[in-house]
């Protein structure tokens, strides 16, 4: 509804500077930590033509170092306009910002165009990363796109993860990140303050 409305860009702004905030005081609280927070961007947000501008107010509202923040836009996203989206991910990245694609595998993108594009991590899509326990063929598309991100030195994140079975056949396959449920499940920030705080090493 939100994305049909319209409501998204204001919705996602408002977001974003929230959770640049809360980041900038966790920084503060946890200084021996270094803190970066993840944000998704719309398609929609995408569109505005301040978008660059838009976020620079933000980080500089909020006070946290540029290269704290880490954007997130969806593979389908930079395909639907890879010059336009080029040109803004070229921006962001000469400000610092950290670049992630979400949802990764499930576009009709390669590795090997992404390659052009300023981008520091892929998340794998959880509906490879959940089955891959189950499901040989999703087993070897993770391991293809982790080996392949690596040879391009990009990070990647496994989406998804909610077993420990997969939590080491991603150990195996040498992903250093990983989202899900095994972690936690969505938190509010007083929830994640004291996840932090415990500083759990998996």
């Amino acid at each position: 509804i939100a994305e049909e409305t319209g409501l998204i860009i204001p919705i996602g702004w408002w977001t974003l500077e929230q959770a640049c905030k809360q980041t900038y005081n966790w920084q503060k609280q946890f200084s021996l930590q270094p803190l970066t927070i993840s944000v998704n961007l719309s398609g929609k947000q995408f569109s505005q033509a301040q978008l660059v501008e838009q976020i620079d107010e933000i980080l500089s509202l909020t006070c946290l170092d540029y290269h704290s923040l880490r954007l997130e836009i969806t593979e389908t996203t930079i395909m639907e306009n890879e010059k336009i989206v080029m040109e803004i991910l070229s921006e962001l990245k000469g400000m610092n910002v950290q670049l992630n694609i979400d949802d990764f595998g499930t576009g009709y993108s390669s590795l090997s165009r992404l390659r052009n594009f300023p981008i520091d991590t892929l998340k794998i899509d959880r509906s490879f990363v959940m089955r891959m326990d189950s499901e040989p063929e999703n087993l070897e598309i993770t391991k293809a796109i982790i080996s392949m991100a690596k040879s391009l030195e990009i990070d990647v994140i496994a989406e998804g993860v909610e077993t420990a079975t997969q939590l080491s056949l991603l150990r195996k396959l040498k992903c250093k990140y990983g989202q899900g449920y095994f972690f936690s499940k969505p938190v509010n920030s007083s929830q994640a303050t004291n996840l932090i705080a415990a500083a759990k090493i998996w």
